[in-house]
């Protein structure tokens, strides 16, 4: 994203700072009162708004003014053209408290950009369009969020916007790509035909691979074969391919990627292609060719190469199970070569490059103790993934436009599956953990999956840290945890016992204070006994100890014993334990671990 953000005065540098170390800022400037203050610093450019657009206006993607919205339209208003190619414009006052998208709120994504950086600083997002006011779906922006790639006039695009804020019915033909969209609240007043069933024109929109309709959204699901004579050059390629598509009536905008055989991984003519349509290439060995069924083998290039097919092999390998061939072979040739193409359909999208996995710690429970990091993230991503008791805990942040995918306890390995797999389809996807998802949460087993696929094909990730249990638990108490700790699973279904006991007897050994996770349940019952028994041992058994369950949730309790009358029945999988060390103390229900400042 090409974005700058200009201060309209003094009083937004701290704003310009924290704007610029978001992904949607390169450039900060600061405006000038006169043409002679042409100052710079390491951060901020000085210089006239007017002088900043005039060079920058039709190469930019995003303008963020903080400062007054009156003087920000005045600013702009001389360079506005139509929405479909002006740049998204937002406001923000100079504390933050108001962010306001101005203009290209569709077409540059600015909605979900406005409505992160509200997030992000604590912010109130201010708008007053009809797709807000009404829960409406942006029929003209929200395939972005999909993978998709948009066609069609945009006055045509700007009818059918038209015909939903007056409550008309809206239509909508989809016949590829990910439709899970469907199941938002907002696409639920949307009419979904059937590929057979007859449309109103002006009134409905597709989700397609073809160029045929007037408004359509185009799905990458279609990958190229290519099989070429060596040397062909790149022209020939791609007028090969342009005059291929167009006789099958196929959007551009649907190629998912090319295909061909592992000895064109030198072919001059298909990289830079490929590097120009930037789009990816798989590469076959001969022996996996071999085994795909087509409708054209060849017996001349089963000869030369050892496998009869490569353009249509190589297109079906790429689109997966359950792919069809959509368009057989042809040959195309001139002076400089020759090249055959074919192109198959896959049932999954493919868009990794623009697909992200954001994975997020919720918090121990109620949403007040969501970071604004986090609260960013989930509003960037369109699809929310998690154990359905972490996800009820968080719905109320949730839009209308978003949808929950959720999954049971021990499902954890599916969860992060269909994360990566949305997100190589191009979409951006929420992984929810309550607490921390870097301590025991979902970030180890994604990362440990994301490892396996090979870097350049890895969709985008981010981990967003959160609040642990522990640290709310040690709150709520005091401070215990000042100084060393360490914290413990007493859960032996993924760490053998024995490990378990040794990173016990260590933290004895080192007098951590320890905090325990996962202590007991009904199937695992004897564990916890064991490690208290190891405990008294080493320590005394007036060390004070806290049991907190439920933390940050509704019915949080917390209670303090010592470690010889720890109440076993009382605890199970939702308490965390925290057991003090040779210096904690418990004074008046203040439980402290001294960091030895009132000692020197």
């Amino acid at each position: 994203m090409k974005g700058i953000a200009i201060g309209l005065s003094n009083n937004s540098k701290e704003i310009l700072k924290r704007l610029k170390k978001t992904e949607f800022v390169k450039d900060i400037y600061i405006a000038s009162a006169s043409k002679g203050d042409e100052l710079k610093n390491e951060l901020f450019q000085v210089q006239k708004p007017r002088e900043i657009l005039l060079k920058k206006w039709n190469e930019l993607d995003l303008i963020i003014f903080v400062g007054s919205i009156a003087a920000s339209i005045r600013i702009i208003n001389y360079f506005l053209t139509s929405k479909d190619k002006d740049p998204g414009v937002i406001v923000i006052d100079s504390k933050c408290s108001k962010i306001v998208p101005l203009i290209g709120l569709h077409q540059s994504d600015n909605q979900n950009i406005a409505l992160q950086i509200a997030n992000l600083f604590g912010g109130e997002i201010i708008e007053t369009s009809n797709s807000n006011d009404q829960s409406l779906l942006n029929l003209d922006s929200f395939g972005n969020q999909w993978g998709w790639e948009r066609s069609g006039n945009i006055k045509d695009w700007s009818k059918l916007v038209i015909k939903q804020s007056k409550k008309e019915e809206i239509f909508c033909k989809q016949l590829t790509g990910n439709s899970l969209w469907q199941n938002s609240e907002s696409a639920k007043i949307i009419n979904q035909i059937n590929e057979k069933a007859t449309e109103k024109p002006d009134s409905t929109f597709h989700v397609s691979i073809f160029k045929s309709h007037k408004t359509t959204w185009h799905p990458p699901v279609l990958w190229v074969g290519i099989g070429c004579e060596r040397n062909t050059s790149k022209e020939l390629i791609a007028n090969s391919l342009n005059n291929f598509l167009e006789s099958g009536n196929l959007s551009r905008q649907s190629i998912a990627g090319f295909a061909t055989i592992d000895i064109k991984r030198d072919e001059k003519g298909i990289l830079e292609l490929a590097e120009e349509e930037n789009l990816p290439i798989k590469f076959f060995n001969k022996e996996d060719l071999s085994k795909i069924i087509v409708p054209n083998p060849s017996s001349v290039v089963q000869k030369e190469i050892g496998t009869s097919s490569v353009a249509e092999a190589s297109c079906l390998l790429a689109a997966g199970e359950e792919s069809k061939l959509l368009e057989e072979k042809r040959i195309f040739k001139n002076q400089s070569g020759a090249v055959t193409i074919a192109v198959a359909e896959s049932k999954n999208q493919y868009n990794p490059t623009h697909g992200e996995i954001h994975i997020i710690g919720s918090g121990p429970g109620d949403i007040s103790f969501l970071t604004n990091n986090a609260r960013k993230a989930l509003s960037k991503c369109n699809i929310w993934i998690g154990y359905k008791m972490y996800l009820d805990l968080i719905k109320p942040l949730k839009r209308n436009d978003q949808i929950l995918v959720e999954s049971k306890l021990t499902e954890e390995k599916e969860r992060c599956s269909k994360a990566i797999k949305l997100a190589e389809e191009g979409i951006k996807v929420a992984l929810i953990s309550s607490g921390e998802s870097g301590f025991y949460g979902m970030a180890g087993l994604l990362l440990e999956l994301l490892q396996k696929i090979k870097k350049k094909s890895r969709p985008y990730f981010e981990v967003h840290p959160g609040i642990s249990s522990v640290q709310l638990a040690a709150a709520l108490s005091g401070a215990p945890l000042m100084n060393d700790f360490c914290s413990i699973s007493l859960s032996d279904k993924l760490t053998p016992w024995s490990l378990i006991e040794k990173r016990i007897e260590g933290a004895l050994l080192g007098d951590f204070v320890i905090a325990l996770f996962n202590p007991q349940s009904i199937e695992r019952n004897w564990q916890l006994k064991s490690v208290l028994d190891k405990c008294l041992k080493s320590r005394s058994g007036n060390t004070p100890v806290l049991i907190a369950r439920q933390v940050g949730r509704s019915n949080q309790s917390k209670k303090f014993f010592t470690l010889s009358t720890i109440p076993l029945k009382e605890i199970d999988m939702l308490s965390i334990i925290i057991i003090g060390n040779s210096k904690t103390t418990l004074v008046d229900e203040i439980f402290l671990t001294p960091r030895g400042y009132l000692q020197n």
